[in-house]
């Protein structure tokens, strides 16, 4: 945080934290009277949770927006949430509305035209290592060492140096960051002219076709997929969020992408077998799809389900 923002941030905050924090019991009543559109209650369900998302914005720090316009990001976001939050299917609003909020502060990174444009999961990863890092000061009193957060995290502790250089603004982009030394900062910048592998896979198939494949899985893991790659056109989730929505585990949202992931091969390798000999041509097609649904899953770090009938595993 620069030195201009202090007194303008010191403000903010000195003003919204003259208001208290809903008790559940609050909350649920308001949230309610929103639903019903009393503007009122709106109002004070948004003014009582903006603390919500300095807390979540500071995590996004240092990625080329000030502190401050990530904050009015996330405010954009917390008004969504305030306004499509239902009490009554559970769940906190603060759960609900930390998704909208981290949302719309990624969307505004992503359009910053001065943001270094790192992959969504990295600038996930960097946020949850700062949160990781604030937790650890106050329970042992001090800076924790690199050590400490990456046992706390259980990542190895090559990748805890790995993000801390990345999220390092004073880097130029010509300076070595890969865990050998052998990429740039540069080399992690988006492309965005670059098509992803998903977007390969839209170029080979219609919707309809991906549409039908996922209209083939039970509708929850169609959804887990949907969330997880961002096939709806939004950004792709991290296990936590798509958990915070479905109100799962993270393991547990693991154990169903992959189950999801396996059937998917075991559909495009049954529709494979139903092509005749005339159709050579669509065969090669089916056989170039599969091959880039197979990069799509290695380029979000994910093993290629096996071929063959899905087992037991992850269920």
């Amino acid at each position: 945080m620069s030195t201009e923002e202090r007194s303008p941030i010191r403000y903010y905050l000195d003003q919204i934290g003259k208001t208290p924090l809903l008790t559940l019991e609050e909350e649920t009543a308001l949230a309610r009277r929103v639903l019903k559109g009393d503007e009122a209650a709106r109002q004070k369900m948004i003014q009582s949770n903006l603390r919500l998302v300095v807390r979540i914005a500071k995590d996004y720090d240092n990625f080329g927006l000030s502190l401050m316009d990530l904050i009015s990001e996330g405010n954009f976001g917390l008004i969504k949430a305030v306004e499509r939050f239902d009490p009554d299917k559970g769940g906190k609003l603060s759960t609900y509305a930390s998704w909208w909020i981290k949302q719309a502060i990624k969307r505004a990174l992503a359009s910053n035209g001065k943001t270094i444009r790192l992959p969504v999961h990295m600038v996930d990863r960097i946020a949850q290592m700062r949160r990781v890092t604030a937790r650890l000061t106050v329970e042992i009193g001090r800076e924790p060492h690199n050590d400490e957060i990456a046992m706390a995290m259980e990542i190895p502790l090559s990748k805890v140096v790995h993000m801390q250089s990345i999220a390092n603004r004073a880097a130029s982009l010509d300076q070595p960051v890969g865990l050998e030394g052998d990429a740039t900062l540069g080399d992690l910048v988006k492309d965005e002219s670059e098509r992803t592998p998903f977007e390969t896979l839209r170029g080979k198939s219609d919707n309809a076709e991906i549409g039908e494949m996922l209209a083939a899985l039970e509708p929850r893991e169609a959804e887990i997929l949907t969330h997880r790659f961002g096939l709806n056109g939004e950004s792709p989730l991290t296990l936590e969020e798509v958990g915070d929505l479905f109100k799962l585990t993270r393991e547990r949202v693991r154990q169903l992408q992959q189950s999801a992931l396996m059937q998917l091969r075991r559909i495009m390798t049954e529709r494979q077998k139903l092509l005749t000999p005339e159709d050579v041509k669509k065969n090669r097609m089916a056989e170039a799809r599969s091959e880039v649904l197979s990069e799509f899953f290695r380029s979000k770090g994910i093993s290629a389900p096996p071929k063959g009938r899905p087992g037991r595993e992850g269920l």
